[in-house]
């Protein structure tokens, strides 16, 4: 309730707005508009339904398959499961197959999104001539945090309404058809940490009101697990030459002696293997210190810092609102990669390297940016 606030926690909650570097077209549930907002279970299937069903409809249309071609489907929403499922809420909406392979991922936070890909790509390892939908959203009409604890404000300040589906196939006539070709995907768990496994966690105050907690260390623990993530994904995609400089880096700081020792580890050139990143949207602050530790340009976080910036941040589902810019601005061309970022709770750090099969410039102006992007857009 917004009579639970006490003047402190309203100051603190708008300068991150303030400073955030969000916009004011940022979308709230239906729930979140009343004064004081609700926090209902219908409003959480609400909201759901709001998200799910237009975003389903719009792909079904785009691809041309009908929901009885579907044989796998994925949705990830960190912190909403009801039961029956949301999946199987899709499924009845659609009428969907009685065999198909359902899944149901919680408590993932940003990176889920990816996770849901990797979850897709095991099934379709198995099974041939598959079609799987990945779904990937937040409900926050549940979320709401009335309290005072500044460490649980963030959710309030800067999440926001968000819902994105992608078909993944692996047919045969796919090739031909397919904007993206899935070519490199690395996962990174650092839950083993107890700095990590504490540093973003759902848990009550003092008062026992039940909020989401970020504490001081997220950008710290972010970045150490981004560098595990990166390292093991460098090895893979990087070519020789960037190898080398790493690796002799690393036996410089190892082996040096004096103040020479202090030298620092080379940060490969990732844009000499990757054409466009697409990082998580946590607020600039974070999107910032992840182009600054991988050497990116204001250019190739424009994408992502737009994105904050339009929609907020709109958890696992901010990733492919952050492609649909690049593809906006008419910048992916056959052959380029993209390079997928999620970091989330846990704390794991998620990596998805996409390789660009075909133009597809004129179908992005379909896409979320079509009613607002123009050929001046920057960051």
């Amino acid at each position: 309730m917004f009579n639970c606030f006490d003047q402190d926690s309203i100051s603190h909650m708008a300068k991150l707005v303030t400073s955030s570097g969000q916009g004011e077209e940022t979308y709230l549930p239906p729930a979140l508009l009343y004064i004081p907002p609700t926090n209902y279970f219908r409003d959480a299937i609400h909201e759901a339904e709001m998200l799910f069903f237009p975003v389903i409809d719009d792909l079904l249309s785009k691809t041309q398959i009908s929901p009885l071609e579907v044989d796998v489907l994925v949705l990830n929403c960190s912190s909403f499961s009801p039961s029956p499922s949301l999946t199987s809420i899709i499924i009845n909406k659609y009428s969907m197959r009685t065999d198909i392979k359902s899944f149901n991922i919680s408590g993932m936070g940003c990176s889920a999104g990816l996770i849901g890909i990797n979850v897709a790509q095991n099934v379709l390892r198995v099974h041939k001539n598959y079609n799987a939908i990945v779904v990937s959203a937040e409900i926050l009409s549940n979320n709401w945090y009335a309290g005072n604890d500044k460490s649980k404000l963030g959710l309030n300040s800067l999440f926001r309404m968000g819902c994105s589906a992608v078909l993944l196939t692996n047919r045969k006539d796919a090739k031909y058809t397919s904007k993206y070709m899935l070519s490199q995907l690395v996962r990174t768990q650092t839950a083993y940490n107890d700095k990590s496994y504490l540093t973003a966690m759902r848990e009550e105050d003092s008062e026992g009101i039940t909020g989401f907690t970020v504490n001081r260390t997220a950008l710290q623990v972010a970045g150490e697990t981004l560098r595990l993530n990166i390292t093991t994904l460098g090895a893979l995609i990087l070519p020789l030459k960037e190898k080398i400089y790493y690796r002799l880096s690393i036996f410089k700081k190892r082996f040096s002696l004096g103040k020479s020792g202090k030298s620092k580890v080379y940060m490969p050139d990732f844009t000499s293997a990757v054409q466009h990143f697409c990082t998580t949207t946590s607020g600039k602050t974070v999107v910032l210190e992840i182009g600054k530790g991988l050497n990116l340009s204001g250019r190739e976080m424009e994408a992502t810092l737009m994105t904050f910036h339009r929609f907020g941040n709109q958890s696992a589902s901010s990733l492919w609102y952050v492609l649909a810019y690049t593809e906006a601005k008419e910048r992916v061309k056959k052959g380029d990669r993209v390079w997928q970022i999620g970091i989330g709770s846990g704390f794991k750090c998620n990596s998805v390297v996409w390789e660009c099969l075909r133009p597809i410039a004129k179908e992005s102006k379909n896409g979320p940016w079509g009613d607002i992007m123009t050929n001046n857009c920057s960051s």
